[in-house]
């Protein structure tokens, strides 16, 4: 036992100082594997979101029992099914959202002229300061002629940098939209054979973990993944519930672009807790082109209806569905984001939700057998 001990701690040791002389490489192959994994990874996430709505779509009456009309057929029909309500919900949210921002932007943009003359006007009237002013700026010594030969050196560098970049940004957009594709198209594969993959799994652990362990894995497995989909349920009902919030308060109150901005800040709710905060920064931009007052106005009651929410309607509508007490989610949330930024936010609830399953149900063992 002692030998076997020796020659493990041996081939440890071996293996981190291969790693300490050859980490460049490792970290290099590491990152390659990363970018071939990506859209499958991606892929895997898409269809575990998708299977939600694809299990509710199948217990539909005509889907659920096997002499229903469309039994045959109700998985490729609640695949498309699936997909059709996650790109309708976009559709609608761009649809509301996109045609008044651009009248926001067109609004400011027609403003800006007015607010130009306005300013020449200003300066024209008050023109008894002028003399003063060309001769604090005689008595500079500026050389105006190099100034203005530097901004055009300046200007054309900085004109083959945003070439540069735009060339850099839209192959970027090419890639993301590449590996959204593949991995859509993989995440359809997954959820049209989700039975037989998993069965194959299955198969596989059982064959080569030993049942005691299997049997914990299990568990494991079994308790996340129902934490994570009673997650995504609560957080999609929690950002329904903060749209309709905010739209009702605006209509109230009779802030502008009140459907718009209520359903830019129930898209950017699925953040967790923050997220209403970006689309709060949108919105209060859009106000602030109609009437200022009126968007300082908006940001005080986003910051109370934000507060209302993190306090109380986040913590018992994604709390309660995932078992976990509002003070621990608040406490995942401030870690999650502070370690992970936005994908931290995202994990950390479902997460720290299974720990605390796992947990309280080993502690009721324990105490049950003692």
């Amino acid at each position: 036992m002692n030998k076997k001990r020796i020659i493990l701690a041996v081939a440890v040791i071996a293996l981190l100082v291969l790693f300490l002389k050859y980490s460049d490489s490792v970290f290099s192959a590491a990152a390659l594997l990363k970018n071939i994994l990506t859209p499958l990874l991606l892929g895997c996430a898409i269809a575990y979101v998708l299977n939600i709505l694809v299990s509710k779509i199948e217990q539909l009456p005509f889907f659920k029992h096997p002499g229903a009309v469309l039994y045959k057929v109700r998985r490729p029909v609640s695949i498309l099914g699936s997909i059709g309500i996650i790109i309708a919900i976009f559709a609608l949210i761009i649809l509301i959202v996109i045609p008044q921002l651009t009248e926001a932007v067109g609004v400011l943009v027609k403003e800006i002229p007015a607010a130009i003359s306005r300013l020449i006007a200003w300066l024209s009237s008050s023109d008894r300061d002028w003399p003063s002013l060309e001769k604090f700026l005689t008595s500079l010594n500026v050389n105006w002629e190099q100034i203005v030969q530097k901004a055009a050196s300046h200007l054309t560098s900085g004109l083959s940098n945003i070439f540069s970049s735009t060339v850099y940004i839209l192959g970027s957009i090419g890639s993301l939209v590449v590996n959204f594709v593949v991995a859509l198209i993989f995440s359809i594969y997954i959820l049209a054979g989700r039975e037989k993959l998993s069965a194959q799994f299955q198969t596989v652990a059982k064959t080569y973990i030993k049942e005691k362990y299997y049997h914990k894995i299990a568990v494991v497995l079994s308790t996340a993944h129902d934490t994570f989909t009673k997650f995504i349920i609560g957080q999609c009902t929690e950002a329904v519930i903060i749209g309709c919030l905010c739209t009702l308060g605006m209509f109230v109150l009779r802030f502008p672009y009140a459907s718009m901005v209520g359903a830019l800040i129930g898209a950017t709710a699925l953040l967790p807790v923050v997220g209403a905060y970006l689309g709060a920064g949108i919105g209060a931009f859009m106000i602030f082109t109609v009437d200022p007052l009126k968007a300082v106005g908006f940001l005080v009651f986003i910051v109370i209806l934000q507060q209302i929410e993190g306090n109380l309607i986040y913590p018992r509508v994604v709390g309660s569905s995932v078992g976990l007490p509002g003070i621990w989610v608040l406490c995942a949330v401030t870690i999650g984001g502070g370690l992970g930024g936005i994908f931290g936010m995202l994990v950390a609830v479902p997460i720290t939700a299974t720990l605390y399953k796992l947990l309280q149900n080993d502690v009721r063992r324990r105490r049950a057998i003692s």
